[in-house]
């Protein structure tokens, strides 16, 4: 099976009763507002770190485990692919558009909590792309906390790799994406 038919299952309407299951997601209102607090920690949080602290100066939080440095990532993760940002913009740009869709669909609680979270992370760095210096998708993500000199990182990648990682966990133990067809006739 293609890639392609893979997408189109995960996102197609359940088959069966199109009454047993709704058209929509319930949570809609919780995942946009799940987003939408990620989307603000994480934009004051690069607010405070750009008026608070001097890019590339190190400022101990916890000996040197957790430590504020700022500094502006026009790559990924670790600064991998920095000098194609554009197309970083781009995967950020189509995951938003997916997340927006999958969000859209019936979830259950579970699904509903990592989809807003992971929505949030990914929107608000997508923003960075679009808007910051150097231009628009080429934009400088902020950076400001050190994990033990490993990667700096902020409150958007926390989001990210917290979503992403409840939902894989969700995966793993077998739990749906959507509401049962069962439940949902009540």
């Amino acid at each position: 099976m293609t890639w392609t038919k893979h997408l189109a299952l995960a996102f197609a309407p359940p088959i069966g009763n199109d009454d047993a299951v709704p058209s929509t997601s319930r949570f809609l209102p919780w995942i946009l507002a799940l987003a939408s607090g990620v989307i603000a920690a994480d934009q004051l949080s690069k607010w405070w770190a750009e008026s608070a602290l001097v890019p590339g100066r190190t400022t101990p939080v916890v000996g040197e485990i957790l430590e504020w440095r700022l500094v502006y990532n026009s790559g990924a993760a670790f600064g991998l692919g920095a000098e194609h940002t554009w197309v970083l913009t781009v995967f950020a740009g189509l995951t938003v558009v997916a997340l927006t869709v999958m969000a859209t669909r019936p979830l259950t609680r579970a699904w509903t909590v990592g989809v807003g979270v992971l929505l949030g992370g990914v929107t608000s760095h997508l923003g960075d792309r679009l808007l910051r210096a150097p231009g628009f998708a080429r934009g400088q993500v902020v950076d400001f906390i050190a994990y033990n000199k490993w990667f700096i990182g902020n409150a958007a990648d926390i989001a990210i790799v917290g979503g992403a990682a409840f939902l894989a966990i969700l995966t793993l133990l077998g739990m749906q994406t959507r509401p049962d067809t069962a439940a949902a006739t009540g």
